[in-house]
């Protein structure tokens, strides 16, 4: 047999030959020029094909199978054989051996061709050619006919059509349904032709999906299962150049790593060019000989080339992304793997069997070749260990173990490590690697005799080496031995194995000095990964458990002492270095003792690392997953190093506001809403500013900013997963230990732990604040971020200059002055002009150490002459005062507070002042301080301003409801005199006049005044209203208005602390202070007068203060001498609750009249008497003030209210007509003083046909249609008050005065026909003045006179009765029957006084001529109220018998009776008389002596007859004479 030499295997099989002989396994390869068959136990060739003999390799059978055949031509002849070879890989063993069916002897077979367009990754169409071939589709370029890549059948998964893409039809590949988009005319003949070809040639079976996509679904999916976010959003990025047979030059790429897949784009466009699961690397390959070169070798085959100048950080990422993902079998190594040393695929683990054979190729090279087997033992085991090591127990596992330990003991012996080439050394420690990652290999390390000896000898020659490829692989390998990479492993083995490795210093020593040196230097990005790996499972939990205690802090030591070395990695270009270094770092500050954790604190500030990564932990806003990683990497490190450490602490106070700060030490979580946004900004508006410059902003960037929100949210969940060791992530498993001792772990002393609530803080921090203790936005960031960068900047050169020696930063000094703040007035820890803005229940209302901060306030008024500045600090008191009063207690300068508002003469620094003032009245204490300064009369003073408030509603003045138009500009009264030299008097002038005067400099702030109502000639800076009306400057802040509405809350505050009572209900006296000062003469009348603005709130505020103070006040008698119940009831608003309540208090406790005058009629005894009418002040007594309001501000028509808006109205303007001028004299003067005088009875035009009787309306009452069961409160009463009335009525005379004679007394000139009101008016006030008994006691009598006369004209217009009304008369009869009727019980014990009267009413019409022609005949009212009395109660019959009732009753019926005819109505008069007297009969017949009385009548029977003779015509009263008929028939 000649054996082609030239010919290198390609693939190789462990396949099963079927021969006449039997079955025999046999190594099947594809090779470059052949098919060979080798004996897999000695490799020999057993045969072999060149491609021009075989004829054809096909499967058995339809469908799935192992079987195929190969058929050759033997020798020259045209005879040609068939061999029948299986195994599980048929598929891709067809494949491979089909990819040189060109070579064959016979068909050579070439696909058809079909012109297609390619749908390319940069979203362009490019035309292309596929070859349909046996073993897939070749696609070829059109110009240079190259293959360009090949879509194998056995990866194709199936076909599916797009529906609206012309010809378009997708290739699903690559086992994750990865999506290649082709178009053309023959869609189906391609389709077709390929699905018959698998079949054929390869032996599957290959089918179109039944439902097509759209091209937008195509779009989304094309990378199949990993389309999604996670898949394609990069952890770490790389450029590098792609170098491929595609293009004839290297080609720009930016390599990423994603969760799952590396993917590769277009640096220009972001697209993504290729992409592939991490899952299917296999192994990369560092180029020995060029430093950049490096390869990615995948499962399925595919080999990627790259450069990149950071080719080594480039692969510890890509390392550290491959295992981290899942991937256990990925290694580095410096040769590319010979695909014909594996015997299988590379994406399965390979057979049992092939794995025992290579274990025994390395003890017994079958070639005598050891460097060779050692290659075919990588090529075809796992980097994750002997896949078989313990499959089955006993003698099986146990012959296993023994083929590894002697496996082991044949790579430790070769003593050839000086002679093996650096390829053969890394590939020697790569198969220990495979070898302890199993169970038995890890179990041997500390079992197997000199294992451990040997390997310290071999790594150290190793490190000697300084080639990096081979440290790494021997560094790889000890990782394996300190940390199991096995499923099920034991926790003691591990202690054990670890105990082993560290206790030689020496050899750590060696490890460490390794590693210093390259990050000194800058190299070995790999070296320093994998001894990162190797200091994290000794040192970082949850590994260093089982690390032995005194070998853990051995090592923790020796690490901090190069504590510098390890900050330098912090910069260091791959991101998994900078995470291992944070790892270490985390270790020792948590787990060194006191000196070491602070050692590596301090050197985080000497070395500048903690700025950096400050910034990094604040300034990082980006979508990308890499710089969110470093972020919460760089944000742990800083809670590490500033956690108990003050110097750090000192220095965040430097370069941080104390506000923000605040936010470490507050317990709050983050917001949820806003979790997921944290730190995200509008990163497509970032994309515009960066990529303003070129107009287009590219699509990738809009996408990523659209996909910034939530690829945020997906960052935050991942980035803590990124910062776990790839370990973790593996899976793998740990035994249950059952019946072995307990495994004792180290315990771990997290010494220091970080106690601040940062993410709090990030999160606010990226926030814009505008609160009084934090100012914070754009501009501060930006600030703080400069300041960061040139210092860190400043520090890198000054390293660089100073290379030689040890260069420290000085942070002592470092601090970020603010400048976009320094416009801002702070005072301690707040700025002033936001504590003013700031709103009482923001979050920021607690302010810290407000004691301090108030007398920081207090000293920065005090200091500044400036009035703004004043106000500004007055302001901020305020607020302080206002939110920590309780904190800061009593404050001792009120006095000088008050001092200041008398004598201040700028309007803004009075209401701030005053404003203050509002704040300190919070404490009692200041209160008292604020009495005894004269404070009271202060603010009463500046309550008068409010008169001059000319902006609001209108005032029923009695000028304007009369004589002025709306418009008119009122002439303002003359008050004022004034004199500038002494005895000067010049005036009166009204305020207008003054005001013009002040203009012209004719006053000044000297110049004496007077006015009536002061108590003597002042200068005019001491009269407020002239002082705040000329002299004054600034703009207040407070209109008039509100100004009084301000101190009116005050006085209330004031006197909410001072009861009138004690807790038991006692009257205090003295009445308390306040209200004494409040009643003082010099201040009571103005708060009163305060009601003639009419605003509603004062005249609201003034109510409820002056129920205040009039509790139990030994001046309430007189309060109606300040003209307040005119005031008030002039009120036209509708918030009329605080005035019922103030006048329910004082209304009968006035002594306006003497009390014998005053009678017990609650109508003489109200000083409303006069103004409301009788019903509105019983009402007023009787109900609460609730009820009273709604009477007074509604329209009401009942037994017990006649009131109406008009009524008021009417009130009102009598009212307004009887104080004539005084409120425009207000205007004019804030401080006139009104002078008492009585109002005479205003009369109602509603009210002039109405009885009023106790508390009712007779008419109402009487009227049973509207009224049928209207409630009486006290019947007895309401019956002897209508006695009463009745009395009154039939007794009533003409008037004793008449016109003349009111003149007279008057005055005024008579018999010249009436006078008009105001001349009436004008001199009532004139004599009343005179006469007042307050002012001149001899003057009583004169003084009722001029009253009398004045109400007597002002009541002249009602009608004057010469005598009784009879209307009234009816009333009063009509009440007593319904009281009669409805309370007979209430009613019953009392015996009727009404007889007399009644009989001498009955008697007095029946004997009127005009009887039956009268308008309002009493008689029907007086026969029904005798029944009613009759029927009530038998005292009543007796009564009436002994008054000769019954006779008197008698004659009326006679006279009625005498009328009655055949056309008599029931409505008719005397029909109603026989019917009530009927019925009395009738009740009275029920009395003994009362019926004897009645035998005595017979004219009565004579009547009744006659009433029943009618009988038709009036039915009822037929029947009422049929009872009275029976009541009479009772037998003696």
């Amino acid at each position: 047999m000649n054996i082609i030499r030239e010919n290198k295997d390609l693939a190789c099989f462990y396949t099963t030959k079927h021969s006449w002989r039997g079955k025999y396994k046999r190594v099947f390869s594809v090779g470059t020029h052949a098919v060979t068959t080798y004996n897999p136990n000695t490799l020999e060739v057993t045969n072999q094909w060149p491609y021009g003999d075989i004829c054809s390799i096909s499967p058995v059978g339809k469908g799935q199978g192992t079987e195929f055949n190969l058929t050759f031509r033997k020798g020259s002849g045209k005879k040609s054989e068939t061999l029948k070879f299986s195994t599980e890989h048929r598929t891709e063993l067809l494949t491979e051996a089909l990819r040189f069916r060109t070579d064959f002897a016979e068909g050579k077979i070439t696909g058809r061709r079909y012109n297609c367009y390619k749908h390319h990754w940069s979203d362009t169409r490019k035309p292309v050619i596929l070859e349909v071939t046996p073993g897939g589709f070749d696609q070829i370029n059109p110009v240079t006919n190259r293959v360009l890549c090949s879509y194998d059948y056995r990866n194709i998964e199936g076909f599916v059509d797009l529906s609206d893409y012309q010809g378009g039809f997708c290739i699903l590949y690559g086992g994750f349904s990865r999506l290649h988009l082709f178009a053309s005319e023959q869609r189906e003949e391609i389709i077709k032709s390929a699905i018959e070809h698998a079949g054929n040639y390869i032996g599957i079976s290959l089918r179109i999906r039944k439902e097509p996509l759209e091209f937008e679904q195509y779009l989304n999916l094309r990378f199949g299962k990993y389309s999604t976010d996670e898949s394609i959003t990069s952890l770490a990025e790389f450029v590098v150049q792609k170098i491929s047979p595609r293009h004839s030059e290297p080609v720009k790429r930016v390599l990423a790593v994603t969760e799952t897949c590396l993917v590769e784009r277009d640096p220009a466009t972001y697209n993504i060019a290729t992409l592939k699961p991490l899952g299917e690397v296999f192994a990369l390959v560092c180029d020995s000989e060029n430093p950049q070169l490096f390869t990615i070798e995948f499962i399925k085959g595919q080999v990627r080339k790259y450069s990149s100048t950071e080719r080594d950080s480039l692969l510890a990422s890509l390392l550290d992304g491959v295992r981290a993902s899942g991937n256990r079998d990925v290694c580095v190594k410096m040769t590319p793997t010979h695909k014909g040393q594996r015997w299988g695929l590379l994406s399965m683990p390979i057979d049992e069997e092939v794995e025992s054979l290579h274990l025994r190729f390395l003890a017994t090279p079958p070639n005598g070749n050891f460097a060779d087997a050692v290659f075919r033992f990588n090529a075809n085991i796992s980097y994750s260990g002997v896949l078989h090591a313990v499959t089955q127990d006993g003698l099986f596992s146990e012959n296993k173990e023994k083929l590894i330990n002697n496996a082991i003991t044949a790579l430790l012996s070769q003593e050839g490590d000086v002679v093996a080439s650096n390829a053969e050394l890394e590939s020697q420690f790569q198969a220990v690697r495979r070898l302890v990652a199993s169970k038995a290999g890890f179990l041997a390390f500390t079992q197997l005799p000199k294992f451990r000896e040997r390997l310290g000898v071999k790594v150290v020659k190793a490190l000697k080496r300084s080639h990096n490829g081979v440290v790494h692989a021997a560094v790889d390998m000890l990782c394996a031995l300190m940390c199991p990479m096995h499923d099920d492993y034991d926790l003691r083995q591990e202690q054990l194995n670890k105990a082993s490795l560290l206790s030689s210093k020496k050899f750590l020593e060696n490890l460490l000095e390794k590693f210093n040196s390259h990050v000194d230097h800058g190299t070995g990005a790999l070296v320093i990964s994998s001894l990162l790996d190797f200091l994290t499972f000794s040192l970082c939990a949850p590994y260093s458990e089982t690390t032995e205690g005194q070998q853990f802090d051995m090592l923790l030591e020796m690490v901090a002492s190069n504590g510098r070395t390890l900050f330098k990695l912090f910069q260091h270009p791959s991101m998994a270095i900078v995470k291992g270094a944070g790892l270490v770092m985390k270790a020792i500050i948590e787990e060194g003792d006191k000196e070491i954790a602070t050692k590596m604190q301090e050197l985080a500030l000497s070395e500048g690392a903690l700025p950096r990564h400050l910034h990094t932990a604040m300034f990082t806003i980006s979508s990308d997953q890499r710089m969110l990683t470093n972020r919460q990497l760089s944000r742990h490190l800083v809670g590490l190093w500033t956690a108990d450490n003050t110097t750090a602490t000192n220095l965040l106070k430097r370069i941080l506001p104390p506000g923000l700060l605040a936010y470490l030490d507050s317990s709050d979580p983050v917001p949820e809403k806003d979790a997921d946004r944290m730190h995200v900004r509008d990163n497509v508006k970032i994309a515009m500013d960066q990529y303003g410059k070129f107009n287009k902003v590219p699509e990738w960037q809009r996408l990523a900013g659209k996909a910034a929100k939530e690829v945020e949210k997906f960052a935050k969940e991942k980035v803590d997963l990124v910062l776990m060791h790839w370990r973790d992530r593996m899976g793998i498993a740990q035994k249950e230990n059952i019946n072995q001792k307990p495994v004792v772990l180290r315990k771990r002393r997290q010494r220091i732990k970080i106690e601040a609530n940062w993410d709090l803080f990030y999160y606010r921090f990226s926030q814009d604040h505008a609160r009084s203790n934090l100012i914070w936005n754009f501009k501060t960031r930006e600030e703080l971020k400069d300041a960061l960068e040139s210092e860190m900047r400043t520090f890198n050169i000054d390293r660089e200059l100073g290379s030689a020696s040890v260069i420290s930063w000085n942070h002592h000094e470092f601090e970020v002055k603010y400048e976009c703040l320094a416009e801002e007035i702070k005072i301690g820890d707040y700025y002033l002009r936001l504590l003013l803005e700031e709103d009482e229940n923001e979050e920021s209302g607690s302010i810290k150490r407000s004691y301090e901060f108030f007398n920081e306030l207090y000293h920065r008024f005090l200091l500044t002459p400036k009035v703004n500045m004043k106000c500004l600090c007055l302001q901020a008191l305020a607020i302080v005062y206002g939110r920590c009063h309780e904190e800061i207690g009593p404050f001792t300068d009120t006095r000088y507070i008050i001092g200041m508002l008398e004598r201040c003469t700028d309007k803004l620094e009075r209401d701030r002042l005053i404003l203050f003032l509002n704040k300190l009245i919070l404490n009692k204490k200041n209160v008292k301080d604020l009495m005894d300064s004269n404070g009271i009369r202060i603010l009463v003073d500046l309550l008068t301003l409010a008169h001059l408030h000319v902006s609001r509603a209108t005032v029923p003045l009695q000028s304007n409801v009369i004589e002025a138009s709306p418009d008119m500009k009122r002439e303002s009264e003359k008050e004022w005199y004034f004199g500038n030299a002494d005895k000067e008097r010049s005036g009166p002038y009204g305020f207008h006049e003054m005001q013009e005067l002040w203009a012209k400099g004719m006053l000044n702030a000297k110049t004496r005044c007077w006015a009536q109502g002061m108590d003597g000639w002042r200068p005019l800076q001491a009269i407020p209203q002239l002082k705040w009306c000329l002299l004054a400057s600034g703009q207040a802040v407070l209109n008039e208005t509100d100004l009084a509405t301000l101190i009116l809350n005050m006085l209330i505050t004031m006197c909410g602390y001072f009861p009138s009572r004690d807790q038991d209900n006692a009257i205090i006296r003295p009445l308390p202070r306040v209200k004494r000062l409040l009643s003082d003469s010099t201040c009571l009348p103005h708060v009163i007068q305060l009601l003639l603005t009419f605003d509603p709130i004062l005249v609201e505020k003034v109510a409820i203060l002056l129920h205040d103070i009039m509790q139990d006040n030994p001046q309430l008698p007189r309060l109606y001498l300040s003209g307040v119940f005119f005031f008030i009831m002039m009120y036209t608003g509708s918030n009329v609750l605080p005035v019922a309540r103030f006048l329910k208090y004082t209304h009968t406790k006035q002594a306006f009249k003497s009390e014998e005058t005053k009678g017990q009629d609650i109508f003489q005894r109200s000083i409303l008497g006069h103004i409301l009418p009788e019903a509105m002040v019983c009402y007023l007594e009787n109900y609460e003030p609730e009820k009273f309001s709604e009477i007074f501000l509604g329209e009401f028509d009942t037994p017990e209210a006649i009131w109406s808006s008009e009524m008021r109205r009417l009130m009102i303007e009598k009212i307004a007509a009887h104080l004539a001028d005084f409120t425009p004299r207000l205007q004019s003067n804030t401080r006139a003083l009104y002078q008492y005088c009585p109002i005479p009875v205003i009369n109602y035009p509603q009210l002039e046909n109405e009885l009023f009787c106790n508390i009712y309306y007779l008419k109402q009452l009487c009227d049973t249609l509207r009224f049928p069961d209207w409630p009486i409160k006290d019947p007895v009463k309401l019956l002897k008050d209508s006695l009463d009335a009745w009395k009154k009525e039939v007794e009533k005379k003409p008037p004793m005065m008449s016109i003349d004679d009111a003149y007279e007394v008057l005055n005024l000139p008579a018999g010249q026909g009436l006078h008009d009101e105001s001349k009436i008016r004008k001199a009532y006030f004139r004599l009343a003045q005179k006469y007042h008994p307050d002012k001149n006691p001899e003057g009583r009598d004169m003084f009722e006179k001029v009253n009398k006369a004045y109400e007597f004209l002002c009541t002249k217009s009602t009608k004057i009765v010469d005598g009784p009304d009879p209307e009234n008369i009816i009333l009063i009869l009509k009440t007593q029957s319904i009281l009669f009727n409805r309370h007979k019980e209430e009613l019953q014990p009392y015996k009727y006084a009404g007889y007399p009267m009644l009989i001498r009413t009955i008697t007095m019409e029946t004997s009127d001529d005009l009887l039956f022609s009268k308008e309002s005949p009493l008689l029907p009212a007086a026969a029904e109220l005798a029944f009613h009395t009759v029927n009530c109660s038998a005292l009543n019959a007796e009564e009436l018998r002994r008054e000769n009732g019954l006779e008197v009753l008698q004659e009326a019926f006679s006279r009625c009776v005498a009328v009655l005819n055949r056309s008599s109505k029931p409505s008719d008069m005397s029909v109603q008389v026989c019917g009530h007297i009927s019925r009395c009969y009738s009740v009275a017949a029920q009395f003994e002596e009362c019926r004897e009385k009645i035998t005595e009548m017979p004219g009565i029977i004579k009547d009744l007859c006659r009433v029943l003779y009618f009988g038709k015509s009036i039915p009822r009263v037929a029947a009422l004479a049929v009872e009275c008929v029976s009541s009479f028939a009772v037998d003696f």
